[in-house]
């Protein structure tokens, strides 16, 4: 199996139990080998209310890391202040919860949203 067939088979086992609604929306990851991209999704309706990646302007960078992750994350809550979400579910897509996914998490966090 290789590490894609793995990862994709570890996000469809989280995505059993993890379902965003209008209350509660999902916080989704997904990394590239060059950005990282979070969108707060109602599955409910099936859409995206708020989306930010490290290939924005804004944000980007050479190299994607802890620090842009955490820029992301930053960003993405702005977003989510502005559509009205104070609440969501975190759906980090099959990878593990530490480094650039946990640095977005967090920023997400203090920047006042919960999880």
């Amino acid at each position: 199996m290789s590490r894609r067939q793995a990862r994709d088979r570890r996000h469809r086992r989280v995505r059993k139990k993890i379902h965003g609604t209008a209350n509660r929306p999902r916080l989704a990851v997904y990394k590239s080998n060059r950005y990282i991209y979070a969108q707060i999704i109602d599955d409910e309706v099936g859409r995206t209310l708020a989306a930010a990646s490290s290939a924005e302007k804004s944000v980007a960078k050479k190299t994607l890391t802890v620090d842009s992750a955490a820029e992301v994350g930053k960003l993405l809550a702005k977003r989510a202040s502005d559509a009205n979400v104070t609440e969501v579910v975190f759906d980090r897509g099959g990878y593990p919860f530490h480094g650039r996914v946990k640095a977005l998490a967090d920023a997400v966090r203090e920047a006042g949203v919960k999880f």
